[in-house]
């Protein structure tokens, strides 16, 4: 996720103003530099608005300047499985979709909606990346996404400044990092700005917390759903979980007002004009809300530490990722694979990892492309985990259960931090949840 990955403020609407097709002939390269795309236009959706949407613009930007094609971004909010299917039955089906959870990818694949990628585009993905994102973007032995932009979900940001007045060191165990927060609160501050409105940043909390306290084969389990949710570990996690979601001294505004942050929100409250809190969990992605809306030098006022191991087992690294599939429906879908033709390429990369806020999964980009120490060494960091890396768990589910806003694993997480009282019951609804996802999915 997100989820995610991504900032899931707003919802632009834009008319798919779609260009010609493209004509037969010689394969077009999209780093030919020849504009034989020229009078085309490419219709791209995804989650991503505010900064996130700006940046990839520019990658965009750079693909018109070599092909001569137009784009056309059209932001879909959170739910990006309903959007795109309401767009393909009305025959204005986009023609790329940046697809943020692996189930909802499974999905579109399973339904027939998605091209296998170009000989061009595999080439780039062997050559570039560590097996296990082929796998995240295959189905059935067809890989039909291409991972452009990944996230490290296992970093908790922080404020300098705020640790260093309470006199706190980044933690290195969960136990430590809320004794930590108390000390943070103690002295003026929440400890934990929590993103309650958008459920899947609960959702990252509750991974992160499983992959250390049960381990990788029961996250693995719990993810295809061979463990069901009522599993004593569920529970264990959950009631972890609640301990932080219960305590008025480590959450700003309790409760109530968790509920009422977005993601960007949650962000503000550590990183803006009027801080209210010392720390937020997400993704690598806080750093490009940090800098861009809030001018904060990464590494210099803004850090983050890892996400700390829990009860004595190994510190989580959980990640994320959005994949890029060309749609069969899409009026300009051969122009479209063009355009993944070239977001495979290090050069396509290094035009975001240069802007910030993102992190690349294809070992040849150059870690001099990213602006700022501390990005390249979480970028290092993903890259070096290879194989290792665990997805995203919420991300590999059917996107009923893991992808949907008002519904499945986002709305009952929210419910459990509204009221934290029974993580045994919590963990009975997400089993019933995700035993209908699964079972609608198969």
């Amino acid at each position: 996720m997100m989820r995610r990955t991504t900032l899931l403020t707003g919802c632009t609407a834009l008319v798919l103003a779609l260009g010609a097709t493209a004509c037969g002939g010689d394969p077009v390269s999209a780093g030919g530099g020849d504009k034989a795309l020229s009078g085309q236009t490419v219709t791209v959706a995804g989650v991503w608005s505010g900064s996130e949407q700006k940046n990839f613009q520019k990658v965009l930007d750079a693909f018109t300047a070599k092909t001569g094609a137009k784009t056309q971004f059209v932001s879909t909010g959170d739910n990006v499985s309903t959007v795109v299917g309401s767009k393909i039955e009305g025959g204005n089906a986009p023609d790329v979709v940046m697809v943020p959870q692996v189930g909802v990818l499974q999905q579109f694949a399973k339904k027939g909606w998605l091209t296998g990628l170009s000989a061009t585009t595999q080439k780039e993905v062997d050559a570039g990346y560590a097996p296990v994102w082929k796998k995240y973007g295959s189905v059935d032995g067809t890989l039909y996404g291409l991972y452009f932009k990944a996230a490290h979900k296992s970093t908790v940001w922080y404020s300098p400044d705020a640790l260093t007045q309470a006199g706190v060191k980044p933690p290195t165990t969960y136990e430590a990092m809320l004794k930590a927060g108390h000390t943070v609160s103690d002295s003026g501050l929440a400890a934990f700005a929590v993103a309650g409105q958008d459920g899947w940043t609960l959702t990252d909390w509750f991974e992160n917390i499983y992959l250390s306290q049960a381990g990788p084969e029961k996250y693995d389990a719990l993810a295809a759903h061979r463990l069901k949710w009522t599993d004593a570990s569920v529970v264990k996690a959950l009631t972890t979980l609640g301990k932080l979601f219960k305590d008025k001294q480590l959450i700003a505004g309790g409760q109530k007002e968790a509920l009422n942050t977005d993601f960007p929100g949650s962000v503000e409250k550590v990183f803006g004009p009027k801080p209210e809190a010392g720390m937020v969990y997400e993704g690598d992605f806080v750093a490009g809300v940090a800098h861009d809306q809030f001018g904060r030098t990464i590494g210099q006022d803004a850090n983050f530490f890892p996400f700390p191991a829990v009860d004595g087992g190994k510190a989580p690294v959980v990640s994320g990722g959005d994949a890029a599939v060309v749609l069969k429906d899409g009026k300009n879908a051969k122009a479209g694979m063009k355009l993944l033709e070239y977001l495979a390429t290090p050069e396509a990369a290094a035009v975001w990892a240069k802007a910030g806020g993102f992190l690349s999964p294809n070992r040849k980009l150059d870690l001099a492309s990213y602006g700022d120490d501390v990005t390249r060494a979480t970028a290092k960091s993903l890259v070096d985990a290879g194989d290792s890396v665990r997805f995203d768990m919420s991300d590999q589910a059917p996107a009923a259960f893991g992808g949907t806003k008002g519904t499945g694993e986002w709305k009952l997480l929210q419910d459990f931090l509204r009221d934290p009282s029974d993580p045994k019951g919590t963990a009975a609804e997400l089993e019933a949840a995700a035993a209908k996802a699964y079972q609608g999915q198969g």
